[in-house]
């Protein structure tokens, strides 16, 4: 197995963090690990907001979230635990995550409520 690859803390970067947080599924995973009290499995996220993911893509997006720094990943038999660096990234980048996640609850938020709306007009 190849060996899992974790930057340290000084060579994580904003754009690197950006970018792997532009993706809303990657969003969508850093969020749930970032409220939870433990390490989570891949497996656990293989149904976000509605969609079922492949595991292979899911593989991708953990990479991904691990390579920025976001995460760390430890093997454990045939399971990958999961969790959020948040505390050393508040360190370096203080208030950068917190701002990311609030920006995309409020931009879920909006979306839903034009969805509600757009069904609303269909029915009228």
């Amino acid at each position: 197995m190849r060996p899992l690859i974790h930057p340290s803390i000084e060579d994580i970067s904003v754009e690197g963090i950006l970018h792997a947080l532009s993706d809303p599924v990657r969003a969508a995973i850093y969020m749930e690990l970032a409220v939870s009290s433990g390490a989570s499995t891949c497996s656990d996220f293989l149904q976000i907001k509605e969609r079922n993911i492949p595991k292979s893509t899911l593989s991708q997006h953990f990479r991904a979230l691990r390579e920025a720094g976001l995460i760390r990943s430890e093997r454990q038999g045939v399971e990958m635990f999961n969790t959020t660096r948040c505390s050393e990234i508040e360190q370096r980048f203080p208030g950068l995550i917190p701002a990311i996640l609030k920006a995309h609850a409020v931009q879920a938020a909006h979306g839903a409520k034009r969805k509600r709306a757009a069904g609303k007009a269909k029915a009228g």
